[in-house]
């Protein structure tokens, strides 16, 4: 076992796997677990991680760099994936075989054991009736407010998730989805009052 790769037989495992694992079969409707998110992160990450190994001489301020600078390339480049700063700090701690590895590093084992869970992942979803990659499609049989009703302007949700300045783990294609479910109830609630309990007597 070494720091941040193990190895069974001969296939090495990235550190970071079993979180991605986590995040592509439990959540596969988060953005964190979609592919590029996975493979995207976890690369790059690594990336970042071997130029600050390579060109930080002080370990813990490498260790820094790395993280850091993981989450300002997977933010930039939209492919944010938690287990991205696994794999960018491994590649500062990982000892000798990572470090000997250099830029080989994010391509093998990091990019390959991605790759792998991603299609593991398409697999299994396509056998579990799952969306994967998830796309915010209405449920099959369930009706969704027309356009025409009160439902947020996808424009608006942009506006009202830049108003509140944070990053939440839900698309806006989801979010729109939602508003026009909830619609759709709303109206169909003021259309078929519900029944209202027999008054009670009293003696």
């Amino acid at each position: 076992m070494r720091h941040g790769t193990a190895r069974i037989g001969a296939a090495p495992i990235a550190g970071g796997t079993g979180a991605s694992a986590v995040l592509i079969f439990a959540v596969p409707s988060s953005p964190l677990a979609q592919p590029w998110s996975v493979i995207g992160g976890n690369v790059v990450s690594a990336l970042v991680g071997v130029t600050a190994a390579r060109f930080v001489p002080i370990p813990y301020l490498a260790v820094g760099v790395a993280v850091g600078g993981a989450i300002l390339a997977m933010s930039l480049l939209r492919c944010l994936h938690p287990p991205g700063g696994a794999a960018a700090l491994t590649a500062v701690i990982g000892g000798p075989a990572v470090l000997g590895a250099g830029y080989a590093f994010p391509f093998v084992p990091v990019g390959i054991n991605s790759l792998i869970l991603i299609l593991t992942g398409l697999a299994f979803h396509r056998v579990s009736g799952h969306c994967y990659p998830h796309r915010p499609i209405p449920i099959v049989g369930h009706e969704l407010a027309a356009s025409g009703l009160s439902a947020p302007h996808p424009a608006d949700i942009d506006l009202a998730l830049a108003d509140l300045g944070e990053t939440f783990d839900v698309s806006r294609e989801d979010l729109d989805l939602l508003f026009r479910r909830v619609e759709f109830h709303a109206a169909k609630q003021v259309a078929t009052p519900r029944p209202q309990p027999a008054p009670t007597k009293f003696h």
